[in-house]
């Protein structure tokens, strides 16, 4: 009789201690995914809004709007590049310059099988270091005033020039930048979405343009989407085009002078401006979005508009080209999902579970947690039409 007793006193103490038990794993799991969630949200909310940050020293300073598109809905790079006009709602691209004084001009060209960097002494040059402050291991943004540009792997450095590999497919540079043309240190991120089908472990992946390897942010993400909303409005010039001191537009590059042949476009334009056939002013290439000639606030832009290609920058021809609809990007909303690891704590998939778990114990399950938020990148709004 004792015995009995003891064993169902002993199982009712159980009965009782197991739910406590269960309550405290989903506490502990809900802790870890929400440090998942905020540690994935931390690295895009810190690069997105750097993104489009440019030069501040020389006299072409400003917003990398100005000359190309710092935001692509798809991956840059040596490795797995995307072809140009891709769209890829869970990836992302985007460029910034460092707070660096490694900012200068070319003082001899960069060219197919002439990978050899050189540059111009600047006044914001810092003082006592030769190739302006370059270094191995650095990341090089060169850029043209036309939409060209290409990001460079400083390898080694000797004497006054350095040996550069160009980030692209193959390794191989299409463009030729002539004397005169920007280089400065550039952080290059694209963030996307990984799929493990093996291990069953999504994961929020960066990569930095180069042959370097992708590097895993945080683990168990779901789902990640990006949404792009812009300026409406065309491009407009705020100075001459051909005056010495930029910004010349409230985006994109501005238009080369009369006569001036610089891309695939008729002389005197660019992918941004065309030449009025009356009065050979510039007009803007580029149309209204949404029909509103008067509407100033922002747009959703869908995934035709920025990848159908209507426009390229700097020409159809070029090997980087990117769509010129690109360059209206002010806004980036971000949508987040993480799950549990721990299969026991998902139910079977559906609203809850975006991929479904073994419990069926309505106490230990432990649904998908998502965050949406938005971000407007100080660098992008510079030039906002008024």
């Amino acid at each position: 009789m004792s015995t009995a007793l003891m064993l169902i006193v002993t199982a009712a103490v159980f009965t009782l201690t197991d739910p406590a038990r269960g309550m405290s794993l989903v506490q502990l799991e809900n802790t870890d995914m929400q440090q998942h969630l905020r540690v994935a949200s931390d690295a895009l909310v810190r690069d997105l809004a750097m993104a489009g940050a440019g030069p501040y020293s020389g006299g072409q300073s400003g917003s990398l709007t100005y000359w190309l598109a710092p935001v692509r809905p798809h991956r840059l790079g040596a490795v797995g590049a995307d072809r140009p006009g891709a769209y890829k709602s869970d990836t992302i691209t985007l460029l910034y310059l460092p707070a660096t004084s490694a900012q200068t001009t070319l003082s001899a060209e960069l060219a197919p099988g002439q990978l050899t960097l050189r540059v111009n002494l600047e006044s914001g040059c810092p003082l006592n270091q030769v190739l302006c402050g370059f270094m191995p291991g650095m990341t090089l943004l060169v850029y043209d005033g036309y939409g060209n540009a290409d990001t460079f792997a400083l390898m080694s450095t000797t004497g006054t020039s350095g040996q550069l590999a160009v980030n692209a497919p193959g390794g191989m540079l299409q463009m030729r930048y002539p004397i005169g043309s920007h280089v400065a240190q550039i952080v290059q991120r694209t963030y996307y979405l990984k799929a493990n089908a093996v291990q069953g472990i999504d994961q929020l992946v960066y990569y930095d343009g180069s042959t370097n390897g992708d590097v895993a942010v945080t683990d168990h993400v779901v789902g990640l989407e990006f949404e792009y909303y812009g300026d409406p409005q065309p491009p407009a010039l705020t100075r001459p085009a051909d005056d010495p001191v930029g910004p010349w537009t409230t985006y994109g590059p501005r238009p080369p002078a009369p006569g001036q042949t610089p891309t695939a476009y008729p002389a005197g334009e660019n992918c941004t401006f065309a030449a009025d056939p009356g009065s050979g002013s510039h007009v803007a290439r580029l149309a209204v979005i949404g029909g509103d000639p008067a509407r100033r606030s922002l747009i959703r832009l869908s995934a035709a508009e920025l990848g159908d290609g209507d426009v390229w920058c700097p020409d159809v021809h070029a090997t980087a080209r990117f769509d010129a609809d690109l360059l209206r990007i002010r806004k980036v909303a971000v949508t987040l999902r993480i799950e549990s690891a721990i299969d026991a704590l998902r139910g079977p998939a559906g609203a809850l579970f975006k991929r479904g778990g073994t419990s069926r114990d309505a106490r230990r399950l432990l649904p998908d947690r998502e965050v949406r938020f938005q971000v407007a990148p100080p660098n992008l709004n510079a030039g906002l039409s008024p």
